[in-house]
């Protein structure tokens, strides 16, 4: 039974490869930033572990069923808000590449550490009573992991050019796909 939130959180970190791609494509992130962020991270891991458990008592509907659909609608806003974005973008037409700036490595941190927080969440309430810290642990570790082994990738030229759409959908799909697990185990399949 230990080993099911070790795999869960291995499988649900993977869209921080993509993370960690993209900050490796941008000539201004360094390797610390990454650091920094998942540093941050893991500490949003554990409040998560934390809060999940205090709210567990509060739920009154199976927790599986919230966090299915949660991570379903999650993995799916990823998704459209890319294209959604790139097609406003599109009409807005294009003045070439953009020089990133330390805000938007910023916002990436947030938003990297506040999903992460979420699916320390998810796990947790899933797998209480038996959940324990190695679930936030491992969703922090899975996600630098993940991403700094993709941000060392795109720096030594293994990967020159990854579609930004690809990279979107692959990470929906992960969270689409955990949110098909949680709700296959709420209904018995």
């Amino acid at each position: 039974m230990m080993f099911m939130p070790i795999l869960s959180g291995l499988i649900v970190s993977v869209d921080a490869f993509f993370i960690g791609l993209s900050l490796g494509l941008q000539k201004r992130c360094r390797f610390l930033y990454l650091v920094i962020i998942n540093a941050f991270l893991l500490g949003l891991c554990i409040l998560g572990f934390l809060l999940a458990g205090r709210l567990y008592e509060f739920i009154e509907i199976d927790t599986d069923l919230i966090v299915g659909f949660s991570f379903i609608a999650l993995g799916s806003w990823c998704i459209l808000h890319y294209f959604i974005s790139k097609h406003i973008k599109g009409r807005r037409g294009s003045r070439g590449e953009e020089k990133t700036s330390r805000k938007t490595i910023i916002l990436v941190g947030l938003v990297m550490s506040g999903e992460a927080m979420l699916i320390t969440m998810g796990l947790t309430f899933i797998f209480l009573p038996s959940s324990t810290i190695l679930i936030p642990l491992t969703v922090a570790l899975a996600h630098f992991g993940y991403s700094a082994l993709s941000f060392h990738l795109a720096r030594t030229k293994h990967v020159k050019r990854v579609p930004a759409a690809l990279s979107h959908v692959i990470s929906g799909l992960a969270l689409i796909i955990y949110g098909l697990m949680a709700l296959f185990v709420e209904l018995g399949i």
